[in-house]
């Protein structure tokens, strides 16, 4: 702790209360990258936005299904210390999983309370189904000042609820909250302990999004290089990251790239705040980098309309992939070079010349639209697209519509303008 509890706050610096890992310098290099999973946080971290509408049991089921047909290895699916509902509901979808033979593995999360890790242990030994304990508590400096914690209490925290997961056989992974600005001899500790106690894996998190790039190097080299000191280089470490600084997607690729071998994120990045990382667009990236090989994931789109649908959360047009204008245009030079190259008889081509994501590899189309910036291609486009002969008298009733407004035409207001041209 930077101080007892009973300090003034004007006597506590910022540089006390922050460890900031995005400056450290000098440290030793990564162990070798190993195989890397994901975890899906949708139904338990995701769910926590004060924006979110906790999705029935029904859509619940429906997402673990999508995220078991994405390739997706392990899900969060509740904290069951929360209450009875979380209990039912976690309960019901361990059942569901076990009963429909899904391939992805279950986990809750559970506070560093004997409590929480009982619920767990009561819901696994009644389904009859192995669930992993991702057991929390905050390490940071600030957090600890807030809580009015000290490391012993922490350390004895921590031994009670792996131990009790550790009795009854369940794999144990140990969560430090808020980790990106905690001191490395307060990790040092809580790691060591964890792992002691029988920690098959450390979650390293980003709580607040706190985390650079350089950052993420520093405390996952310092993490591995712990792990392999104590003699322990077969215990995983995990990647939770927010998007607070708009880096949560970025951040978490750079955290396989720098030796994580697990990374967490949510459909849509929902989450507190401005969310976690977005766990679709993750894998999005990592697909077209070439990370996946055969991995399927026509199911990603249906997977985040299903998450918007259940948890009210609409999806911004210009969201990656399933946004309504991801592979949308308007322009007419735009336009012009995707109707050149379907001529060419080059989908692949038609598909990339104006998108960094080609949208036939995920269930979508490229789509031309008529607008204030379109050319005449757009509209002749348009309408052979729909049946229609794009007449020179038509081209033009629809083309000068368009030059007229100041939007984008809608397909009910082009129908409506032909309707017209045609009544005559």
């Amino acid at each position: 702790m930077p101080s007892t509890p009973d300090t003034s706050e004007h006597e506590l610096s910022e540089r006390e209360l922050i460890y900031d890992w995005n400056s450290v310098e000098k440290v030793a290099p990564l162990s070798p990258r190993r195989k890397v999973t994901f975890l899906d946080e949708t139904l338990r971290d995701g769910i926590q936005s004060p924006s979110v509408v906790d999705p029935t049991i029904e859509d619940k089921l429906r997402l673990v299904e999508l995220a078991s047909a994405l390739g997706i290895h392990h899900i969060d699916i509740g904290l069951p210390g929360a209450g009875a509902r979380a209990v039912e509901d976690c309960t019901i979808i361990a059942r569901h999983v076990r009963d429909a033979r899904l391939p992805i593995k279950l986990a809750c999360a559970a506070r560093t309370h004997v409590n929480d890790v009982q619920a767990i242990v009561d819901i696994s030994q009644k389904v009859g189904v192995e669930i992993e304990v991702l057991t929390f508590i905050g390490s940071s400096p600030i957090r600890q000042y807030a809580e009015n914690w000290d490391l012993p209490r922490m350390l004895e925290l921590s031994a009670s609820a792996i131990d009790l997961s550790c009795k009854h056989d369940l794999p144990v992974a140990y969560v430090t909250e808020d980790t990106t600005r905690s001191r490395p001899e307060v990790l040092s500790k809580l790691f060591a302990n964890a792992v002691k106690h029988g920690a098959h894996r450390l979650i390293v998190c980003d709580t607040v999004g706190h985390a650079t790039p350089d950052g993420i190097r520093n405390l996952l080299r310092f993490t591995r290089n712990l792990l392999d000191g104590i003699g322990r280089p077969d215990v995983g470490i995990d990647w939770h990251g927010h998007n607070d600084r708009g880096l949560g997607v970025v951040n978490s690729i750079f955290a396989i790239e720098y030796g994580a071998d697990r990374i967490h994120g949510t459909a849509l990045g929902v989450g507190e705040r401005v969310g976690n990382a977005a766990l679709d667009q993750i894998l999005l990236n990592l697909s077209l980098l070439g990370e996946l090989p055969g991995q399927d994931l026509s199911k990603l789109l249906e997977w985040c309309t299903t998450a918007s649908r259940a948890t009210h959360v609409p999806i911004h047009p210009q969201y990656p992939l399933a946004g309504s204008d991801a592979f949308r245009t308007a322009t007419g030079v735009h336009a012009a070079a995707i109707i050149k190259a379907e001529k060419k008889g080059h989908a692949w081509l038609a598909d990339r010349i104006y998108s960094g994501v080609p949208a036939g590899a995920f269930g979508r189309e490229q789509e031309i639209e008529v607008g204030h910036y379109s050319g005449e291609s757009n509209v002749v486009y348009w309408l052979r697209k729909r049946g229609y002969e794009p007449t020179a008298d038509l081209v033009a009733a629809v083309f000068g519509a368009a030059k007229r407004g100041n939007h984008v035409l809608s397909d009910q207001e082009i129908h409506e303008i032909i309707r017209q041209h045609q009544a005559g």
